[in-house]
């Protein structure tokens, strides 16, 4: 599973302080050109997944759709979590590669 090749990069990433989370802080690094990859919680709002697959379409930027709220929230230890973005090349490179 996905879930389980990227979980403890993204503990990384979050701890490292190259990890924003969030609708705002999310859409705020795209538009900053800071975000490196944006993960989805499979059961975000339909809302939700169209605004980031089409803004991560226009910034040229990777997008996974992976866990649920829950377990996102969890594996970067904050409450649910609908998305969330790594700001750092390297770790957003691993992330794709384990997949």
């Amino acid at each position: 599973m996905i879930e389980e090749k990227i979980k403890g990069l993204l503990g990384i990433a979050k701890r490292s302080g190259n990890l924003v989370s969030g609708e705002f802080a999310v859409r705020q690094a795209l538009q900053q050109e800071d975000a490196c990859l944006v993960i989805v919680a499979t059961d975000a709002s339909d809302n939700t997944k169209k605004l980031f697959s089409n803004k991560c379409e226009y910034y040229n930027v990777p997008i996974i759709t992976a866990f649920n709220k829950t377990d996102l929230g969890k594996a970067i230890g904050c409450e649910e979590r609908s998305s969330a973005a790594v700001t750092d090349n390297g770790i957003a490179e691993a992330m794709i590669k384990k997949i």
